[in-house]
């Protein structure tokens, strides 16, 4: 008797921590999604600025939440998770862009729409938006990074300092010298054909 009662009592401890190991799994699941969810569509945003490709991007994403579930358990020891996520896309999107596939990127662009507006000037509008994306990818990788994450994602410079493991005074001037460099190219291409 006594010993059928250790063993039913053995079952019970054990169904128990079966049951508390799989609360605790959900709860980091729930916690993990948590701190994740907030930056997401931001490491989308990122990837797709910089593979252009949305099929790209959204791969990209995936794999950055993947490898940031495998790794959840070290997670707590960043100061800035969103900031390591960012680094951590920037270097798999310039890995794929090194890497034989991205050859295969194509541009995709139809972001902009606005229902109260003639044909025409929705016409110039999206021209005038895709000229100002075509200009932002001609521009240096770091240009382009820094475009991104502080006139898009509307980060702080010492946010972008951080990811791009620069000093906030290299981000402005090299946010200024991209700035220049767009608004110089669409002054020319405004004036061509007018003068």
């Amino acid at each position: 008797m006594q010993l059928l009662q250790k063993r039913n009592l053995l079952v019970i401890i054990v169904t128990a921590a079966k049951k508390c190991c799989e609360i605790k799994l959900k709860m980091k699941q729930s916690e993990f999604l948590k701190t994740v969810m907030p930056f997401k569509d931001k490491v989308f945003r990122v990837a797709k600025r910089l593979l252009v490709s949305t099929e790209e991007a959204e791969d990209a994403t995936q794999e950055l939440l993947f490898k940031l579930w495998r790794n959840k358990e070290k997670l707590k020891e960043y100061k800035s998770i969103e900031a390591f996520a960012m680094t951590m896309t920037k270097n798999y999107c310039f890995d794929r862009l090194k890497s034989k596939q991205a050859s295969n990127l194509k541009l995709v662009h139809s972001n902009y729409k606005e229902n109260n507006t003639s044909l025409d000037r929705q016409v110039e509008l999206n021209d005038s938006v895709s000229k100002v994306h075509k200009l932002i990818e001609n521009l240096p990788e770091q240009q382009k990074l820094i475009i991104q994450l502080r006139d898009i994602e509307e980060y702080e410079f010492d946010e972008i300092a951080k990811m791009l493991n620069l000093k906030p005074t290299a981000i402005r001037v090299s946010l200024s010298r991209a700035r220049k460099t767009i608004r110089e190219q669409l002054l020319k291409q405004h004036k061509y054909g007018i003068s």
